[in-house]
């Protein structure tokens, strides 16, 4: 019914050899993403530490770059400077922002099984799920 293919496929005489280009493993590809995911919240952190200083984000932004700086093979990540400029951003939206976030490394972490992400992402969640309070409940 189908007639057999007769030439050779694109995708080999465009990529040559299998070995021309460089490939990251799945786990490669976790980390890096989890990385992202938690320079992201160590910045909302950061935010969070100059617009409401405390011992507790102190602490976790400590720990997030540490785990960091071990996601990527020892490079610590880029902080943010601890002075402000304009206007103070909204503390409840960062803690929201923050939450977001820290779901985001879970899952991640959860897929990796980085049974120590997974945890400081948990404890990040529920202590900026608390921060935040309680959202208003939509108009219907």
């Amino acid at each position: 019914m189908y007639e057999p293919i007769r030439g050779k496929l694109v995708h080999s005489t465009m990529a040559g050899t299998p070995h021309d280009f460089p490939h990251r493993s799945r786990e490669e590809e976790l980390d890096i993403q989890l990385a992202g995911h938690l320079a992201a919240l160590l910045t909302v952190t950061d935010e969070l530490r100059v617009a409401a200083p405390s011992a507790d984000l102190d602490t976790a932004a400590e720990r997030l770059a540490c785990e960091i700086a071990r996601l990527r093979g020892g490079r610590t990540p880029a902080r943010a400077s601890a002075t402000t400029t304009g206007r103070a951003p909204n503390a409840t939206a960062l803690h929201r922002r923050a939450h977001a976030l820290a779901g985001r490394a879970l899952v991640v972490a959860a897929s990796r099984a980085d049974t120590t992400v997974a945890i400081l992402a948990a404890e990040r969640m529920d202590a900026h799920s608390a921060a935040a309070g309680p959202r208003p409940l939509a108009s219907r």
